[in-house]
């Protein structure tokens, strides 16, 4: 097969096959196939909830057509496929729609095709995994009648300066051939440029251990936050302090949610206990970085209780659901985690944020956000997400929402130090 001759089916239209198909869509034909019916509909009215693609984004991208029809993916020879990989409640990979949309592909593979995943796994999922459901539903046999690819998304949601086409590209195939046909047709959009990687493993170890790394610094600026708050000095004014030096990198303490840091690493661990290895620092990160809900309800509660305000029963404000900033995406969010702490603590909970779907917050987390909070009705006020709308509101705004005395803490230093109660 030559770049020429593909025709190229993207699986998968959520934050990162969506910007995917618009790109590729814009050069080449381009089915874009999902299993969700109305996120098709919305797609061919020029809607995209994710907020990744614009109108003009999806108008411009003039071969992309979306489909629900497997019958549709027939006509392809390239499946570049992109589906979430989540952890389950006790924190396993859950390869359900990365398996569900490999038989679908099967469904449709013929002798010669491509099939490319995107979607993050341990080192070994794609040819351990997937490769048999593929061989399984299609009856054909691995690099002898179709190959594979693996080439990590880099998605960073609700980034408008670090786009699909702007960040470098890992790219791999299941044969030499194959891995420069792969790299060739990603060179066809991403203007950053690519790295072609030695195997598929090592394509997919790359992946996991780039969040993995992210973690475990931000576990490390987490507990220096815990030891910092015992003694009385302020984190921010620490870690500024300590940026000073060029080499010093610039993490901050907080939750850590969102479909890769707070699930990521726990793909790698996965297969490294399976093999017979137990990850000691990786996971120490993991707990830690769990823990920190909980962290935030106790000092918040501690901060009513100096200042006696009944907890039980009290009204707490949570500002902001999204994962992080000026986004929609609740994947993995650990405000929720806050929540649960509160409504343990029997406190009235109302969460605000004008940036998630109340349709979405329900069904994900049985959460309704609240239209608008009620002023001068909060006991306590968290302030959770760092939206630019909080941050134009200012902390006069802010603390109007609550009670005279309330306590406010400020999760992600929007205000200035002296402006909150409570910070990180």
């Amino acid at each position: 097969m030559q770049l020429q001759d593909i025709k190229l089916a993207i699986v998968g239209l959520g934050y990162v096959g969506l910007p995917l198909a618009v790109e590729f869509g814009r050069k080449r034909p381009v089915t874009g196939f999902d299993i969700n019916r109305r996120r098709i509909d919305e797609l061919k009215n020029g809607n995209d909830f994710t907020l990744e693609t614009t109108r003009e984004e999806l108008a411009a991208a003039k071969h992309l057509i979306y489909t629900t029809n497997i019958d549709d993916l027939r006509a392809c020879n390239c499946y570049i496929v992109t589906v979430p990989t989540p952890i389950d409640e006790y924190k396993r990979p859950d390869l359900t729609p990365l398996i569900r949309a490999s038989e679908t592909v099967g469904k449709a593979l013929k002798k010669g095709d491509i099939v490319i995943y995107e979607s993050t796994v341990y080192p070994g999922c794609t040819e351990e995994d997937c490769v048999p459901v593929l061989e399984r539903v299609s009856g054909l046999k691995f690099n002898r009648d179709f190959y594979c690819g693996y080439s990590p998304e880099r998605i960073n949601p609700g980034d408008k300066e670090h786009r699909v086409t702007t960040i470098k590209k890992v790219t791999s195939g299941s044969t030499p051939a194959i891995a420069d046909l792969v790299d060739g047709l990603y060179n066809e959009i991403i203007t950053a440029g690519t790295h072609k990687a030695e195997s598929i493993k090592v394509a997919e170890a790359a992946k996991v251990i780039e969040n993995t790394q992210r973690d475990l610094n931000i576990a490390l600026i987490n507990e220096l936050a815990l030891i910092f708050n015992k003694m009385g000095i302020d984190t921010e004014a620490v870690l500024k302090a300590a940026g000073s030096k060029w080499n010093f990198l610039p993490f901050r303490p907080g939750l850590v949610g969102g479909h890769c840091i707070g699930v990521d690493p726990y793909y790698l661990t996965h297969k490294a206990q399976a093999i017979g290895y137990h990850p000691e620092i990786i996971l120490a990160g993991r707990r830690l970085n769990d823990s920190m809900g909980a962290y935030v309800v106790a000092q918040l509660v501690k901060a009513m209780t100096k200042k006696r305000i009944q907890v039980e029963g009290a009204r707490v404000l949570v500002m902001g659901l999204t994962f992080k900033e000026n986004c929609p995406d609740l994947r993995n969010t650990r405000i929720v985690d806050i929540v649960a702490e509160l409504k343990d603590y029997n406190c009235v909970v109302d969460v605000y944020d004008p940036w998630v779907s109340p349709e979405e917050a329900q069904h994900e987390y049985g959460i309704t956000p609240v239209k608008a909070p009620e002023s001068g009705s909060y006991d306590a006020i968290i302030l959770a997400v760092a939206h630019h709308q909080f941050r134009e509101m200012g902390a006069a705004a802010v603390r109007g929402l609550g009670k005279p005395g309330a306590v406010l803490y400020d999760l992600k230093y929007v205000l200035d130090p002296q402006k909150s109660d409570l910070r990180l």
